[in-house]
């Protein structure tokens, strides 16, 4: 394909493969469906797939959702009328009395300057979730497990990616997640043993995949990987930010790690064995994590780390903490025994987080990542709502959104008394969230996780989709739900 058509239609074909890529993520759709329309992104190319026994609304549908009007799909199923697709740039691939198949070559990868015409444009590449880094993104711990060689060398935030062997290539490229998967980017260095390029990386979750000569493969060595949704697999790296250590035991069989994080699985995160003990690096999110190391079955708190909290039997589990405190205050009470706090980021446990007794109440700092939380305290056995957090329920649960990064918005109902956003980031509960009214605006800003999300707002009482996203899915009640994927 020339350069001059490229900047004239590749626009248009970038839209509708990103538009294309974001619904069918977003929908639920069975493609063994009998007559729904299909695409492929695959060695360069675009391919559309359409029965000849569509029928028109779907068709339509389709055509309207991604503005593929100049497509001419119409008349070439009708009429057989593919003069339209070929002025288009479109090639026919396969044409029959029950299917149709169209491909149209992309443009030049260099020739893309926004960072979703890159990633489209990748033979390679991840699902719109898997694009970045994925902190705070609900994955509260990880770790790495690599064979015939050691994890990726780490220097403060300069990680050390490494392609063993493979001495005969010419050429060794490193992509992933931390650099928009750009192919011609960065340029592995030739060793004795292999290759390696350093990346810049803060902690978290990230894929990539080795270049060889312009083929795209994961690596070997590591055990860790996932698949991307289009039948293609990524390997993993946590860029580790805790190292738990447990001197001494040397004679001991199997040292595990134990811990808030994973549920408290006993026999999941093994250690492995040092010259004067145990040692596991791991990857953990932002947030107060509670954990005991198993040595051949019994449970022991970390002897190098004075930070404990009750375990509710009598003994103590230590404390990890990453990130900044939050203070929560309870006004009056002075009376009172014992306040705790307890909510969603404790399992709900009323014996852990103590507040202290203040002049004019109670007070607890504790360190939370960014999201959604609910919360109440216990004064003397008795649950409390904190009065002074607007965000309550009716039924007295306190809700706190910290570090929120995308702000809901419903315009056209300035005349509501009352308006709550609801969905799958605060348990589709309907009074928990309410929406503040901003001239003929309601907003509300939420702490979003990357990936996909599903919602709506609640007016008066009546439950609708927002009528500002063209993004939606069906739902088991038939009504639909909204559908937004955050990005970053």
């Amino acid at each position: 394909m020339e350069v001059e058509s490229t900047i004239h239609s590749g626009r248009r074909l970038v839209r509708f493969c990103f538009l294309a890529s974001l619904f069918l993520c977003c929908s639920h759709i069975v493609w063994a469906q009998k007559d729904i329309p299909k695409y492929l992104v695959k060695n360069g190319k675009m391919y559309i797939e359409v029965s000849r026994n569509i029928r028109k609304p779907a068709l339509d549908s389709f055509i309207t959702k991604f503005d593929l009007a100049d497509l001419s799909l119409l008349n070439l199923i009708e009429q057989n009328d593919q003069d339209g697709l070929k002025r288009s740039g479109w090639h026919i691939e396969t044409i029959n009395d029950k299917m149709i198949t169209i491909s149209k070559a992309f443009g030049a990868f260099d020739k893309l300057k926004t960072y979703e015409d890159k990633i489209l444009f990748a033979e390679k590449h991840p699902t719109l979730a898997e694009r970045f880094p994925a902190v705070n993104n609900g994955i509260l711990f990880g770790y790495n497990r690599f064979r015939n060689k050691f994890a990726f060398a780490a220097k403060d935030s300069l990680v050390t990616f490494f392609l063993r062997n493979n001495k005969q290539a010419s050429k060794v490229m490193l992509a992933g997640s931390f650099n928009s998967w750009y192919p011609n980017e960065l340029a592995m260095t030739k060793t004795d043993s292999g290759w390696i390029y350093n990346v810049k990386l803060g902690p978290g979750k990230y894929w990539y995949k080795f270049i060889v000569d312009g083929d795209w493969t994961i690596d070997n060595d590591n055990q860790l990987r996932e698949n991307d949704g289009y039948g293609n697999t990524n390997s993993i790296f946590f860029k580790t930010n805790v190292v738990f250590q447990l001197n001494g035991f040397t004679d001991a069989g199997k040292v595990f790690l134990a811990g808030s994080f994973n549920k408290w699985r006993k026999d999941a995160l093994q250690l492995s064995k040092t010259s004067d003990g145990w040692m596991l690096p791991l990857y953990l999110a932002e947030g107060t994590h509670t954990y005991k190391f198993v040595v051949d079955g019994r449970f022991l708190t970390d002897p190098r780390n004075e930070n404990r909290l009750t375990d509710g039997l009598g003994e103590y589990n230590s404390v990890i903490r990453i990130g900044h405190p939050r203070i929560f205050t309870l006004s009056g009470h002075t009376n009172a025994k014992q306040v705790a706090l307890a909510g969603s980021f404790n399992n709900w446990r009323d014996d852990e987080l103590l507040m202290d007794k203040t002049a004019n109440g109670w007070e607890l700092a504790h360190v939370l990542g960014p999201g959604n939380y609910e919360y109440r305290f216990k004064v003397d056995g008795k649950w409390v709502t904190d009065p002074g957090n607007p965000l309550a329920t009716s039924t007295g649960t306190s809700w706190l959104v910290i570090e929120p990064n995308y702000r809901f918005r419903l315009t056209g109902y300035e005349n509501a008394r009352v308006v709550f956003i609801v969905g799958d980031f605060n348990n589709w509960n309907p009074s928990a969230f309410p929406m503040k009214k901003n001239g003929d605006t309601w907003v509300f800003p939420a702490h979003l996780s990357i990936g996909k999300h599903v919602y709506k707002f609640v007016v008066d009482g009546k439950w609708i989709i927002d009528p500002a996203n063209k993004f939606w899915e069906q739902n088991e009640y038939g009504t639909g739900n909204s559908v937004l994927w955050i990005d970053k």
